[in-house]
């Protein structure tokens, strides 16, 4: 049996026990992509359609570094905005004591003093769509800080809503608009997007992967943001929103890739990804980089063979992308586990298991 076929067997099995509805794994390795295959479909719904290769899944936390860190890389990299420059100085009104010294940097490696997460969208609700996101950023502003600023690391949503924030003063538009204007429409991108946006809009419901049979819209969901606040806000903040394809995505994993290694600096000057992407070490046995996780020493979600020097992260839908630099391999994994609900958490155990599986096929290990 062949690497590809012991790889796609691997993918079945997942199928067959109920770790996902229907998944996409793509795998490069070097220049160009080894592997991709599809599995399940779209939902568990009589009749329903099966998954593809360009099934738009929704990425949930990958929206962290693949569009919120991207624009912030993109905002330095034309001297728009520095990392360490305190709120006080990003912001257009009064900043709080206890948060005015916070940075770019502190949001983005997660040791902010922020708390995790808030349910902001029941009370958002109350609003018009026009007033949430100034109601939620006066909220995360007047919360308590969860501990003292960079003495410890809590990963955190708020923060990344904070950077939303950040983005749109130091671009003077929105994250989409930003997003769109350098990197999605340059790359001619048709099934990458915030959710709530024309594009997201436009396409039809069986070309997107359902997530949760949601309890609080009394709807299964598919083709709008799973995330409950991003969904108050309009469909994306931050934190999370990002819709895409293994594809899409592998073009963005690939240009940092290729300007990590040199082969391109088209889109960032050079040395700014590898400053992003390296470990930063703030808080003693953290593992975040910038916007970006590495590998836990033990049971990391990327398994037993990915080096030191990669980075990856999670999305709660079950989404997941990995890149090991010194091995050349690029892992994006896109499932809808949490159809039809969250309490799915095979992902955990199986999700490692197939990185290892992945590796020892490319016999790297």
């Amino acid at each position: 049996m062949g690497e590809k076929e012991r790889i796609k067997d691997l993918l079945d099995k997942g199928l067959q026990d109920g770790v996902y509805p229907g998944a996409v794994l793509l795998v490069a390795y070097g220049n160009g992509v080894v592997f991709i295959e599809e599995a399940g479909h779209v939902s568990s719904a009589p009749y329903s359609a099966s998954v593809k290769e360009d099934t738009i899944f929704d990425l949930a936390s990958l929206t962290k570094p693949l569009a919120t860190t991207l624009a912030v890389m993109k905002l330095v990299d034309r001297g728009d905005l520095y990392l360490d420059d305190p709120l006080e100085d990003l912001l257009p009104r009064k900043i709080p004591g206890d948060k005015r010294h916070l940075t770019p940097r502190l949001l983005l490696c997660h040791c902010s003093g922020l708390v995790d997460w808030e349910p902001f969208y029941l009370d958002l609700l109350k609003y018009s769509q026009e007033e949430r996101k100034r109601v939620l950023r006066s909220k995360i502003l007047e919360k308590p800080l969860a501990y003292v600023t960079g003495s410890q690391c809590l990963y955190s949503d708020l923060g990344f809503m904070m950077l939303e924030w950040v983005i749109e003063e130091a671009a003077q538009m929105s994250m989409a608009q930003f997003l769109g204007l350098h990197f999605y429409e340059p790359l001619s991108f048709k099934r990458i997007f915030l959710g709530g946006t024309v594009l997201a809009q436009d396409l039809e419901k069986n070309q997107f992967a359902a997530t949760e049979d949601c309890s609080w819209r009394k709807r299964v969901l598919q083709g709008e943001v799973h995330d409950e606040n991003a969904f108050a806000l309009g469909g994306y903040s931050g934190h999370a929103g990002l819709f895409g394809t293994a594809h899409e995505l592998y073009v963005l994993m690939d240009i940092l890739r290729a300007h990590l290694i040199g082969e391109r600096q088209d889109y960032f000057m050079p040395g700014l990804v590898s400053a992003f992407l390296t470990r930063q070490d703030i808080i003693n046995g953290s593992t975040w980089a910038l916007g970006w996780d590495t590998p836990s020493p033990e049971n990391s979600s990327s398994g037993k063979y990915f080096s030191k020097n990669s980075v990856g992260h999670l999305g709660f839908t079950g989404t997941s992308v990995w890149m090991d630099f010194e091995k050349d391999v690029i892992v994006i994994f896109l499932t809808n586990r949490i159809h039809p609900t969250r309490n799915n958490e095979k992902i955990k155990a199986f999700r490692p298991e197939l990185h290892d599986q992945v590796m020892w096929e490319l016999g790297l290990v």
